[in-house]
């Protein structure tokens, strides 16, 4: 266990953030590092789902406890959303009682806490991974599946109910500025910007320029399902480029798409070391969504280790990142942008930018408004 002696932090996560590899555990795992090498001593709460324990975790928290998230169908009766009434837990209250350290919850899937008035005078801070309902709108759209569909629509609905409980939280670290905006519109008491956690501590992006593009993400989540679709049919069906499409668990469908297009081709599940030279030897990092939440850690990822970024506005949009990339919405100039881009070295000029501008989101300064926050109360 980790033996630091500074301030202790509860750290509620909505799930085990080991292994960090999808965008959510990133954030809360890569914030999770920063503030215990900031000094902080972390008891650390995880609700399982699909993840087993991690003993990595142990190295940097001063304790780690497992809790089971309860998916019993049942739990769809609820006035809350699903997302927040299978995570529940007697044990974790009961736990959290027993002293008088603040508390950090990960995610709106986790805010049942802030119902208690057992800990209405404790210091509980939320970190806001999204603006949950519009997530979950935009998701019952992409899917195709009609009984995921009609569950996503129905969670989006509760959880725009919902979310007005952050009003109870001493503060919520939004991850995007225009998240920011959107809780203080809704009357949060404190909401400072914290942005995504990642492990890129310095901008590494390679000059030079590789021969090919890649679109990297979850494969199984129906948005970035839909954006490799969108990519391979409008913009890469009939081109001279070459598409490396790489990210945990593809789709059965993605992978047959993929393999009727000789020019793309799919790297499955790859490791932490591959993944990062993929990225980084990719010629563009091409990037594609139609949600505009958050901030995706993908973006990050190409921006602080690849070349040439480009991407659609909804990629970028509260972001404050449109000014470090090629920002294409129409398939013919998103064509006419990849074609231009595949020519053009990337220089030292544009990683010296890069430097500049990513300075304040290094997880390592990021996290100072949690830390002076948990300082002054």
């Amino acid at each position: 266990m980790n033996s630091n002696t500074g301030p202790d932090l509860h750290i509620v996560s909505f799930n085990v953030p080991w292994p960090a590899n999808y965008g959510g555990v990133m954030d809360v795992f890569y914030r999770l590092r920063a503030l215990s090498r900031a000094g902080l001593r972390i008891h650390l709460h995880c609700y399982t789902y699909g993840r087993a324990e991690a003993p990595e975790l142990e190295a940097l928290c001063a304790e780690v406890h497992y809790y089971r998230r309860d998916m019993s169908p049942l739990r769809q009766l609820d006035s809350r959303p699903f997302i927040v009434s299978s995570r529940c837990n007697k044990e974790l209250k009961k736990r959290l009682l027993q002293d008088r350290y603040p508390i950090l919850l990960e995610g709106l899937h986790c805010c049942s806490l802030l119902e208690d008035e057992s800990l209405r005078d404790r210091i509980v801070m939320v970190r806001a991974h999204n603006v949950e309902a519009d997530y979950y709108s935009r998701l019952a759209r992409s899917e195709r599946n009609p009984l995921r569909k009609a569950y996503l629509a129905l969670d989006a609905a509760k959880l725009r109910r919902y979310e007005p409980v952050l009003q109870r939280a001493a503060a919520v670290f939004a991850i995007s500025e225009a998240d920011r905006q959107h809780f203080l519109q809704m009357g949060c008491r404190e909401v400072r910007l914290v942005t995504g956690g990642h492990p890129y501590d310095s901008v590494t992006s390679p000059v030079g320029c590789g021969d090919y593009a890649l679109y990297h993400g979850q494969l199984s989540v129906a948005e970035n399902i839909h954006a490799v679709e969108w990519l391979i049919n409008n913009v890469f069906a009939d081109s001279p480029h070459r598409l490396v499409v790489a990210g945990l668990n593809p789709s059965a469908s993605l992978r047959r798409l993929i393999g009727r297009h000789s020019n793309v081709r799919l790297i499955d599940s790859p490791d932490d070391a591959t993944m990062q030279r993929l990225v980084a030897e990719a010629q563009v990092n091409i990037l594609y969504t139609d949600q505009p939440t958050g901030m995706k850690l993908k973006l990050l990822h190409a921006l602080f280790c690849g070349r040439h970024c480009l991407v659609n506005s909804a990629m970028v949009t509260g972001t404050g990142l449109g000014e470090l990339c090629h920002v294409s919405d129409n398939v013919e100039a998103m064509r006419n942008k990849l074609n231009h881009l595949m020519q053009t070295d990337f220089d030292a000029q544009q990683v010296a930018l890069r430097i500049d501008r990513l300075a304040p989101y290094a997880t390592a300064i990021a996290v100072r408004p949690i830390i002076e926050l948990i300082q002054n109360n």
